[in-house]
């Protein structure tokens, strides 16, 4: 299973939020340090939210998570205030190796057809962050209907992976919601990475037992509740 440190990006430093507000923000360096260093830990894969773009335009940041593109050799995908094809197809040509469409994918499904069509569908990951069973949008201050009928929407659709977030535990290190994951994963049959409440090595076995294809470690990293080298491990027993 794969491991995905997140390098989440406001006002063009590293921060993690609680529950995505940002009044929670704690501010942990600049981004490239971040990446590097969870590269130089043993990192081969890394998720980077635009959070600015994910409260306002979409392009807020776009140096800054440029920088980490170019100055690394890992996977990266790209998450926050993609709003339009243009916006996606410019992080795209940038370098990023995949992006996720979330809200945009919610309020013009068919966007994900055009850009699978255009870049591959391994290139285009939708995003379903979910709040009580239903999808969240427009930065987790919507709900927009069953999360479960969307992700068979959008894989039908074209996307070739998933981002499942529960925004209920996300942020709160408490480890993660077991059956909304387990739901989600045996109704698609597309790669499911989760975030949200990923916390100890039991959460990535538990993970991994469930058929998830990646995690994305936040706050707990962060705070050092969980270590990056521990969840390597217990990803790749």
């Amino acid at each position: 299973m794969e491991v995905f440190p997140a390098v989440d990006v406001l006002r063009g430093m590293c921060v993690q939020l609680v529950q995505g507000e940002r009044s929670t923000a704690t501010v942990y360096g600049t981004p490239l340090e971040n990446a590097q260093k969870w590269i130089s830990l043993g990192a081969k894969n890394l998720h980077v939210v635009n959070l600015d773009g994910a409260f306002s335009a979409s392009f807020e940041n776009a140096r800054v998570i440029r920088e980490v593109v170019s100055e690394t050799d890992v996977f990266v995908q790209v998450g926050g205030g993609i709003r339009s094809i243009a916006d996606a197809r410019g992080w795209l040509d940038a370098g990023v190796d995949r992006i996720i469409v979330s809200t945009f994918a919610t309020k013009e499904p068919q966007s994900i057809s055009a850009l699978a069509k255009e870049f591959g569908s391994d290139r285009i990951m939708a995003g379903v962050d979910a709040r009580a069973g239903e999808i969240a949008v427009s930065g987790w201050q919507e709900t927009a209907g069953d999360y479960i009928e969307w992700a068979q929407l959008f894989e039908q659709l074209g996307a070739g992976s998933l981002l499942y977030t529960n925004v209920d535990v996300e942020g709160l290190q408490a480890g993660i919601a077991v059956e909304p994951v387990k739901a989600l994963i045996d109704a698609v049959s597309v790669p499911v990475v989760v975030a949200g409440g990923v916390s100890s090595t039991a959460d990535v076995s538990a993970l991994k037992s469930f058929g998830a294809f990646g995690c994305v470690l936040g706050s707990s990293l962060y705070s050092g509740k969980i270590s990056l080298q521990d969840a390597l491990k217990e990803a790749n027993v």
